[in-house]
């Protein structure tokens, strides 16, 4: 960063710290005990599509890396669509193996970087609720290096804000967490949520 983007109030963006989720476990922990939230055992990656063949490579390199596990039941991995034209990969572990589903995240985010896919990550989350069924997501942004906790309320695309403030008291020695609340993005519809 030079001189000039200091005096333009330019900053250097923040590079992005995979391991930083690996903080999740430590986290969830906290957050149960201290919130009364505890993991679903789901959680997704999110990225920008691109088309192409060395892409389609990655989606199924993707595939193969986590259908290998073959101890979790059920499908281990889905991708879809969201109506913004974003990716998002779903994965599944059991509720009681969130360290395993980090370990899952951050192969498809380290196999997505490798590949030259870095730009298109966008975010990851896991997702947990309460003994009320209530949502709540751990959201890691990508180009911030940050977390910031997500409640949606049931219905219309309304948040829990005093849920997502708590989350965030919880957790401040846990994880990075997000300062600038304006920058706690909605993820409405999220898979994993």
């Amino acid at each position: 960063m030079g001189l000039l983007d200091t005096i333009l109030g330019r900053s250097k963006p923040v590079r992005p710290d995979l391991d930083q989720l690996f903080a999740l476990p430590s986290a969830a922990l906290t957050l149960e005990a201290g919130a009364g939230f505890t993991p679903t055992g789901r959680g997704s990656v999110c990225f920008a599509g691109a088309e192409g063949g060395s892409f389609a490579r990655i989606q199924q390199d993707v595939r193969e890396l986590l259908d290998a596990d073959t101890g979790r039941g059920g499908v281990p991995v889905a991708f879809s669509q969201d109506s913004y034209g974003y990716t998002w990969l779903l994965a599944r572990r059991t509720p009681d193996d969130t360290a395993g589903l980090v370990n899952d995240l951050h192969a498809v985010n380290s196999l997505l970087q490798d590949g030259g896919f870095g730009p298109q990550l966008l975010c990851s989350l896991i997702g947990f609720q309460d003994e009320a069924h209530r949502p709540l997501a751990l959201v890691y942004l990508y180009k911030r290096g940050t977390f910031y906790p997500f409640a949606p309320l049931p219905g219309d695309q309304k948040r829990d804000s005093r849920r997502e403030l708590q989350a965030r008291a919880v957790l401040g020695d846990d994880l990075r967490i997000e300062k600038d609340l304006a920058r706690w993005f909605p993820v409405w519809g999220a898979p994993g949520l």
